[in-house]
């Protein structure tokens, strides 16, 4: 079975580390503000000004003036930081994100995302994600496998605007966790219940399959996000 979005952001969080400032995006990404292990201390940064975010509000919880990129309610850990969007950039352009987490439309073979909105719809432009893909260190990309067609989101090549090129290393999609490897998507983790001959079916850019692949484990419950001061 596929993955649900809860279960694609469990995934998510376990890619950080303790200590990560980590960027979340629009969608999916954000959710993994639930996840992030108990045992380790992050710092969720929200591009429109916040370090410090913490997991979604209980209705008594909700500040509407406390919210995400998405204009979501969060709520901060102890220690959050609060300022402008210029101060938040700032950050993103100089390096300061260790990870940040995009949903896309596209990726290809070439390590290149298209997380533009379609032409002709109600968002049109890129937002931040262009500053966020040239400027964190690491760019997770997270979103279902096939758009609601059927179609692979896995190209050869992107066929949508690119917001940055040759930057994507890692992608968690409903079906499988995969790597972009010298010109080539490598599958490391599949879905529980996911076959590989689904992933292949499904993956329109070149796909390596090695001998043995790994059954993606996730956490269960929402446990909550904690975080920690370091320098920047």
């Amino acid at each position: 079975m596929a993955l649900t979005r809860d279960q694609i952001a469990m995934r998510v969080a376990q890619e950080f580390k303790d200590g990560d400032y980590v960027n979340l995006g629009i969608g999916i990404p954000t959710l993994a503000a639930n996840y992030v292990p108990e045992d380790i201390s992050v710092m969720l940064q929200s591009e429109n000004g916040l370090l410090g975010m913490g997991r979604y509000p209980t209705e008594e919880e909700v500040d509407a003036d406390m919210i995400n990129a998405g204009k979501e309610t969060v709520t901060a850990i102890t220690g959050a930081s609060i300022f402008n969007s210029a101060e938040s950039f700032a950050m993103i352009r100089g390096g300061h994100v260790d990870f940040t987490v995009l949903g896309a439309f596209e990726v290809d073979v070439s390590g290149n995302i298209a997380s533009w909105m379609i032409p002709g719809k109600l968002v049109k432009g890129m937002g931040g994600a262009m500053d966020l893909v040239a400027g964190a260190k690491n760019i997770i990309v997270t979103m279902t496998h096939t758009d609601k067609h059927g179609n692979s989101k896995l190209l050869p090549a992107c066929t949508l605007p690119l917001t940055g090129v040759n930057c994507i290393t890692r992608i968690i999609t409903d079906l499988a966790v995969l790597s972009v490897e010298d010109g080539a998507f490598v599958l490391q983790e599949k879905a529980p219940g996911v076959s590989v001959d689904e992933i292949k079916e499904k993956t329109a850019g070149k796909l390596i399959v090695p001998d043995n692949v790994a059954e993606m484990s996730f956490f269960k419950k929402p446990i909550g996000a904690v975080g920690k001061r370091r320098p920047l």
